[in-house]
């Protein structure tokens, strides 16, 4: 749980899948403590304290988005990833800050959407199941009809030769309806054990026609989608049309809409928008990017303008999204840029003066390189032998050569853009190229990668500057 975690935990949890960048980790780590204890505060209180936004400076590939990637999933908060870069001012044509809010909204309403649809899974379920039984045994109406009602008084009146008639088909008819009732049974034991799962039945689905319509809006046309279902609700019913499947396929499709039957959606929609205004997380990348540059001219579209555009979102206003009106205030905003050829001064004063933390991020050694190879839980190394094992070929990368691919991809670096762990990646599929190729034909054998093989793949490569540009 969220309000368990303490910093050291958080930071413990980062380090699974990201080497280094401590200074980092533990910014984010405080960041998310505050909320925690932002949430045990007293009534007056709890509006008046902000989020300490950060900026992440550091070079491409050192695992700024990583961190707060990992972070959201920690803790199941809502979280978007936007490029700075992408945004224009209000008034031209290219996409509205707002929309940011909106996409996290929509990530939020997903996301609750999820936890509730694995809350009535079981029961879906048994609801499918009785579906699918019914499917194949349909009950008939007409048994309904002809059966006589006891209980009313005209089942007595008339002579008493139809009288015994109609008891001495009662036993009949309720033999008949042991029989069918056994039937089911048998069946639905024999569908619990998946022993029908290839048989083909035919079931209803609803057309999934949804027609939208485009809001536009002062800011530019938005996702902002009106759904005409949604507002004539149900003046035009929804078409309905016969699919001939198997049970397996039914099932899939079955268990999708009962489970939609069985989520409130205003129960999710309003704890998806409170879980956005407390817990979401916004990671806008680039930031650099829009910095204003000295001796700049003309008009400023996608720099200034951008700034003063996410300046009220950031200081906290509210944002109109299809699901309702979402407040800002209280959303975590991380940004990151290389700031290469600008630095974090260059943004406006009123922005900067968002971004109280400031936390710089460490070019990779040679050893963080190794230790990215191997330490995190989803390393690069046990990706390729996993990927590689489902063909089964077994290979294993011997220490010297995870040692020369560390070298390798450290001294490509250096020659050319340091792109960080992301260098790793092209060397490796350079490396395995062949063998990745070959791996059909090469099963049940083992394969064992050395510096040597390293060495024999990379060396020309490396070498040659101009290639490695190209290659590498």
């Amino acid at each position: 749980m969220i309000n368990d975690l303490t910093p050291q935990q958080i930071v413990t949890e980062l380090n699974k899948y990201i080497i280094g960048q401590d200074n980092a980790k533990k910014a984010v780590a405080i960041a998310l403590r505050n909320r925690i204890r932002r949430q045990k505060l007293s009534p007056e209180l709890v509006d008046e304290v902000t989020p300490k936004n950060i900026i992440m400076i550091g070079p491409t590939g050192v695992g700024k988005t990583e961190i707060v990637r990992r972070l959201s999933k920690l803790v199941k908060a809502p979280f978007v990833k936007v490029e700075a870069t992408k945004f224009t001012e209000v008034g031209y044509v290219g996409r509205d800050v707002e929309s940011i809010i909106r996409d996290l909204t929509e990530v939020g309403v997903q996301l609750v959407r999820k936890e509730w649809a694995s809350k009535v899974e079981d029961k879906a379920k048994q609801m499918v199941d009785e579906k699918i039984i019914d499917y194949l045994f349909p009950v008939s109406t007409k048994r309904k009809e002809r059966q006589p009602n006891i209980l009313d008084g005209s089942f007595y009146s008339g002579d008493e030769e139809k009288k015994k008639e109609s008891l001495a088909l009662l036993p009949k008819k309720d033999e008949r309806e042991e029989r069918f009732e056994r039937t089911r049974k048998k069946f639905k034991e024999k569908l619990e054990k998946g022993e029908l799962e290839n048989r083909i039945i035919e079931i209803e689905v609803e057309e999934n026609i949804q027609p939208t319509v485009e809001v536009f809006s002062n800011s530019g046309i938005e996702g902002m989608g009106i759904n005409f279902k949604d507002i004539l609700g149900r003046m035009f019913p929804q078409k309905r049309k016969k699919q001939k499947v198997t049970i397996a396929e039914a099932r899939k499709i079955l268990i999708y809409t009962e489970t939609q039957k069985l989520i409130d959606m205003d129960e999710v929609i309003r704890a998806a928008i409170e879980r956005v205004e407390n817990l979401g997380i916004v990671f806008i990348d680039e930031i650099d990017k829009i910095a204003r540059q000295e001796k700049s001219y003309g008009p400023d579209v996608s720099r200034g303008g951008v700034q003063r555009d996410i300046l009220p979102i950031i200081e906290g206003s509210t944002v109109m999204t299809k699901y309702g009106a979402v407040k800002t205030d209280h959303i975590l905003f991380i940004s990151a840029g290389a700031f290469t050829t600008s630095k974090p001064s260059d943004l406006i004063p009123e922005l900067q003066g968002r971004f109280p933390i400031r936390v710089e991020l460490n070019i990779l050694n040679k050893e963080d390189l190794k230790r990215i190879l191997t330490e995190p839980c989803n390393s690069l190394i046990k990706q390729y032998v996993a990927l590689l094992a489902t063909e089964g070929l077994k290979i294993e990368i011997a220490d010297d050569a995870i040692e020369e691919i560390a070298e390798t991809a450290f001294l490509v670096n250096e020659q050319t853009e340091n792109i960080g762990a992301r260098r790793l990646y092209t060397i490796l599929e350079k490396l395995l190229e062949d063998v990745s190729f070959d791996a059909p034909n090469l099963k049940k054998k083992q394969i064992t990668i050395d510096k040597k093989y390293v060495k024999k793949k990379l060396q020309s490569i490396v070498k040659n500057e101009d290639l490695s540009r190209y290659i590498l």
